[in-house]
Order: structure tokens, then sequence, then C-alpha cells
């Protein structure tokens, strides 16, 4: 069978770590083909995780359901999957859930935290600790099978399980109901009545099923809201949460219902709603085009004005972020092609606003430049958009020759002065001087000038 590295991107030999390969077998055909991972208890416990993780991380990676039979150790994957393909989705796997980020050890735990709905991962070995930075499906699976919690006290399997706890709740209602009829038969006419209420009220209820235990944790939009109020900011953006499983656009109309929701009730001035508004963007994995909305909501025909309001929350998302000032400069062109009377006479003197202010960097906007993108807006737009903003842009360049020049100066003033420096030392002098005291006399009692020698 042999054995690999557990991080399969160190190729050391003598690396501590190691998992036995996966063994792969394809079972039936046509619609009821399976693959049956036939190692996977050993491996899981080599990297250290339950083995329905990455059983559970193979099927949604590979679009497939899976099945686990706990009793007889098998795990399966639904379709035919060869064994290398599984070796790589492994190591994707091991990247995301079992090496420290830290110290890539692969000697970490994860926690479980129900009333957050929070992964936590720890290293042993570096003594790392924070939260899982990863988004993905197979998140949900785990919070809702903690790895405290042995899956095999169940049944043998999952199905099995389920199956048995229904074949016990009816055997004891049949139970019940055997034992109210003896009793029946030696009660009085009350008792009849009593038993008789009692049966009509549990057979009006409905019967609880296995997924009603496992879901402990209220899990509606107004119950997460309420638990995010109480994590911190950074744990807010980290939180597991359906909308990551929708589409981008989705994701961006989420985030531009709710900075309306706050522009409508005046909430954009104050800071706190401005890390919160981060937070949802971050948890949305849209940080980049967010600019975009902003840009939309917050800017109208008094641009000038709109840039100076809401400085504080651009530069929220924008601040070392190249990639959202590209997208805000978009969100400009938008703006300006929609209010086209009003704005395009004063194109150079916007964008030396947001210069000034900060928002956009000098290189990004002279990378802007250089391209006429009809991405945003339409050719003939983008084009009349980039002339008129011709003298600022050259108004940026010579003031960028000009830093150069002066850097210039600066660099040959600072090298002679310390040539100069060196040039007062005159140690020949010095000699010189001390030279012509020398005196010396020969056996005679004459005196000999050295310099005369």
């Amino acid at each position: 069978m042999g054995s690999v590295n557990v991080n399969r991107n160190v190729t050391d030999i003598f690396y501590r770590y190691k998992m036995p390969r996966i063994l792969a077998k394809v079972e039936g055909k046509g619609n009821g083909i399976k693959t049956v991972i036939v190692n996977m208890a050993e491996v899981a416990r080599a990297i250290g995780r339950p083995a329905t993780y990455p059983t559970k991380y193979f099927g949604c990676e590979l679009g497939a359901q899976t099945q686990f039979d706990y009793k007889n150790e098998r795990f399966i994957v639904n379709g035919s999957h060869d064994a290398a393909k599984l070796q790589d989705l492994l190591d994707g796997f091991i990247r995301k859930y079992v090496l420290c980020p830290e110290c890539d050890n692969p000697e970490t735990d994860l926690t479980v935290s129900a009333k957050n709905q929070t992964i936590s991962q720890s290293c042993k070995a570096c003594g790392f600790h924070g939260l899982l930075k990863v988004h993905h499906k197979v998140n949900t699976f785990i919070l809702k099978n903690p790895p405290t919690i042995n899956p095999a006290v169940q049944g043998s399997s999952l199905t099995e399980g389920k199956r048995a706890k229904r074949s016990k709740g009816k055997n004891g209602e049949n139970g019940d109901a055997n034992n109210s009829m003896g009793k029946n038969s030696d009660d009085s006419d009350g008792g009849n009545q009593a038993s008789q209420t009692e049966a009509k009220i549990s057979a009006a209820l409905p019967e609880k099923t296995d997924d009603d235990e496992d879901w402990s944790v209220d899990v509606s939009k107004e119950a997460i809201r309420a638990r995010l109020q109480d994590l911190t900011d950074g744990a807010k953006s980290m939180t597991i949460s359906d909308d990551y499983d929708k589409t981008e656009k989705e994701r961006i109309d989420i985030f531009y219902e709710i900075v309306k929701k706050k522009l409508d009730a005046g909430q954009l001035e104050s800071v706190a709603e401005h890390k919160d508004l981060l937070i949802e963007a971050e948890r949305l994995d849209i940080v980049n085009k967010a600019s975009l909305v902003l840009a939309e909501l917050l800017f109208s025909e008094n641009l000038p004005q709109d840039v100076r309001k809401h400085r504080v929350l651009l530069l929220r998302f924008t601040h070392n972020n190249q990639k959202a000032q590209r997208y805000l400069i978009g969100g400009i062109e938008q703006v300006i092609a929609l209010h086209k009377d009003k704005l395009l006479p004063k194109v150079a003197g916007v964008f030396k606003l947001f210069y000034d202010a900060d928002i956009l960097d000098e290189k990004v906007i002279l990378e802007w430049s250089q391209k006429v993108s009809k991405k945003y807006v339409s050719k003939d737009v983008a084009t009349e958009i980039h002339e008129k903003t011709k003298p600022f842009i050259q108004w940026l360049k010579e003031a960028e020759e000009e830093d150069s020049s002066e850097e210039e100066d600066d660099e040959d003033s600072e090298v002679e002065i310390e040539y100069n420096d060196r040039a007062r030392v005159e140690p020949l002098k010095a000699v010189k001087q001390v030279a012509k005291k020398v005196i010396d006399e020969d056996d005679d009692g004459e005196e000999i000038d050295i310099d005369d020698i």
C-alpha cells in the first residue's frame, strides 16, 4: 500500500508525518456505481480527523452524495473516481483543515462552537489558536457533527441508526398502547377517559425524527444576526453563513441592500457602522467589488460633496487595496456617464479630489489612464473621460518626474558633503609639519636637517 507525507509539498523522506495512500474500489454499475474508500479510517486516523470529514469534502468537491458505514468502516462516494483524483482532493482538505496556518504542521485540533456557529483551530506544535479561515460547504457538516462526538453511537451506519430509532419509537408506542389496554380492564371509567385523552394527544403530536435532534441551534436569519452581535469584529468575518454558497452577483445584491438600508436610515456617519459594512463585505467575500456598490449608492451629480462626506467610509475599503480602487474608478465612470452633462467637464477636478483625499493612489490612476476600457461604460464615454482627465494625468507625471529628480539631487549632495569632509582631513600636511621639527645630531655634534638629506 505504501505511505506518503501528510503534507505532500514536503519532499523530505525523513518527514515524520506519514499517512497511507488512498485505496479506492469501484462497485456497481450504471446509476448505482459508487466508489468505496477502503482505507479511509486509517487515513483519517493519520491526519487526526474523523473519516466523515474528508469523505464529505470529496462529495462536495465532486458534486456527489456520500454514505458512511461506521460499523464496517465503509466510506462511500457515489460515482466512479480513481484513487489518484481522491488523493489530490485529500491534499486540498489537508491544506484547509489539517495544516497549521502558522507552522504548516498537521498537529492541529478543530473545536466547534455551537453557540457562535464557528470553527476554531489550535496547533500543538507552535501554540497557534484562532478561527478557521476557510469558507467551504463542508463547514456546515462539521458544525452539525463536531469532532468531539462519536458518530458510531448512532448505529452501524447513518441509515441504520435512523431506522433503529424509528422502529424503537414505534415499538414503544405499541407497548404503551398494550399497557393502556391492560390497565383499562382494571381501571374505572374515569381512568378509561384519561387514557383515551392521552392517546389522542400522543397521536396528534408529530413524530420526532433524527433530524430534529441534530438541530439544537436556531439557524434562522434573525438568530444568526443576533449571534453576530456578540462576536468580535474578526470573528464576524469568518462566521459560517449560507450566503457564501450563493453566486457572486447574489452576494453583491445582498451587500447592496444592507448599504441602502443604512443609507436611508442615515447611519453611514458612524465609524462603527463602517466597520460593520466591511465585516459584511468580508463575510460575503466581495471586499474588492464592494466599492462598486458604494459608488452606485453614495455618489450623485454632486460628486465632490459626496466624496468629502463619505471619505472615511471609502478609505475603509480602498486603503492599501489597489483592486478595490480599480473597481471604484469603474463606479466613478458609471456615475459620470449617468450625469454626463454636469460631471464630464469636471472630470479632472474629480480625480484630483479622489487623489488628494488618498482614496485613489497615483499608481492606480496612471495605470488606468494607459488604456481606455468599455467594461463599465460605452467606449465613446470612456474615451471622453480619458480626454478630460489628460491635464490631471500630465500633472501627475510631471510631479512624479520632479520628485525623482529631487531625490537624485539629494543623493548627489550627500555624496559631495561626504567627499568634502574627507578632503579637509589633509593628513600629508600634518606629517610634513612634524617632519620639519625632527632634528638629529651627527657624531661631531653638528645639527642635521632631515629635510636636506
